[in-house]
């Protein structure tokens, strides 16, 4: 039986070593062994003895360059069959990522947004990252095979257009999809980020290994992606799972949808900040998360009422679909249980009970990675699809 080296051992520090080089050239995308030495603080000689082996071992590839004029290794990750981008579109920043076919990330980039950015100058800064990322692991184009393109609202599948009015101003009646597949010349594929975020939470993280499932996305709005027997359920004109256009207030205030009253205009991120403004000022959702975990009582009843009315929506698309599980994810899911117990209890309750007991409600594994990883995972699905 082969032992595990002996903590503080030579071969236990190498492989420290080893890992340290690994994850700064998948955080920064490509380094020079100096840079590297830099960033790891591993001494320049070992960097060049550990990049040799990675070399030899097919997971790292090497390319010259230069720096200050002087001739400098470049070190990437390697890749084996080509590399698919993400693009992450949100009401205040975008995102974007290359990785390999194993969905390994292997440089990414964020970028904040003024509100209600155009769409023309966003997809024009999306192009230009997506070919400053190719640029900084030493890719040409060509070995893009695809992007996939998440978006804040229901699309339609082969465009990628908007299919609600109002969820983005100014985004309508574009095809997102041929918009942006014209900028890079590589096919691109499109959906909501909640569909993304449930595909990603299936192939690498809280749902794996299961074929039915509710991923519910608590952020800027509330929504679900809807997988049965592992694919995604769109619905017509890509609005299944579209949960935070459910009516709770037939009185309630008017929805961007136009509708009134619907559960967005109660739990989404600025609804919520916008019940605080009196207390607290004006306050971020980094904000509301951290007083809440520092014990805030009115950022806390806040968090906790808008998990019990997610949960009611829940409860009832539960006992409709019949999921495995539901998967909590969204920039208001870091709330932790102060949001997931309320919600989890409203699903309990409000789902039809089974001799098996309660649907599991499990936060998912991803965080805020999850749109990006399931955008990159699309790109992959569509590649393998191709290639088949």
């Amino acid at each position: 039986m082969q032992r595990s080296p002996t903590p503080g051992s030579a071969t236990s520090m190498r492989e420290a070593n080893r890992a340290r080089i690994v994850d700064a050239v998948k955080r920064y995308g490509g380094l020079t062994q100096v840079e590297l030495a830099a960033a790891t603080g591993v001494s320049t000689a070992t960097v060049s003895t550990i990049v040799r082996e990675l070399l030899a071992a097919g997971v790292v590839e090497t390319h010259s360059t230069s720096r200050s004029g002087r001739r400098a290794t470049r070190v990437t990750m390697a890749r084996q069959l080509g590399l698919v981008a993400g693009v992450q579109v949100g009401p205040r920043a975008l995102r974007v990522a290359l990785s390999d076919l194993a969905l390994d990330v292997v440089a990414d980039q964020f970028l904040p947004l003024p509100p209600d950015h155009r769409v023309d100058t966003t997809l024009d800064r999306a192009a230009l990252l997506v070919m400053d990322l190719l640029d900084q692991v030493g890719a040409d184009v060509e070995e893009l095979l695809a992007l996939g393109l998440a978006l804040p609202a229901p699309v339609e599948a082969a465009t990628a257009e908007l299919t609600v009015r109002g969820a983005m101003r100014g985004w309508e009646d574009a095809e997102l999809a041929p918009v942006l597949s014209r900028r890079i010349s590589r096919p691109v594929h499109g959906d909501k980020d909640a569909n993304l975020g449930a595909i990603a939470e299936h192939d690498l993280g809280a749902a794996r290994g299961l074929r039915d499932v509710v991923y519910v996305r608590i952020g800027h709005t509330t929504s679900a992606g809807l997988l049965i027997g592992g694919h995604v359920h769109r619905g017509r004109a890509g609005t299944a799972g579209e949960i935070g256009h459910v009516q709770v207030d037939p009185a309630g205030p008017v929805c961007r949808c136009g509708n009134r009253g619907c559960l967005d205009t109660v739990v989404s991120a600025p609804a919520l900040l916008g019940m605080l403004r009196a207390s607290h000022g004006d306050l971020t959702v980094h904000d509301l998360l951290s007083h809440a975990a520092d014990g805030d009582p009115g950022c806390r009843r806040i968090l906790a009422d808008a998990g019990r009315a997610v949960g009611q929506a829940v409860g009832d698309l539960v006992t409709a679909l019949g999921p495995e599980s539901v998967v909590v994810g969204g920039e208001l899911a870091a709330a932790g249980g102060v949001l997931l117990d309320p919600l989890r209890e409203a699903v309990t309750a409000r789902a039809v009970p089974t001799v098996r007991g309660a649907v599991p409600v499990v936060p998912g594994e991803l965080g805020d990675r999850a749109d990006i990883l399931g955008a990159l995972a699309l790109a992959r699905r569509k590649t393998q699809i191709e290639l088949a």
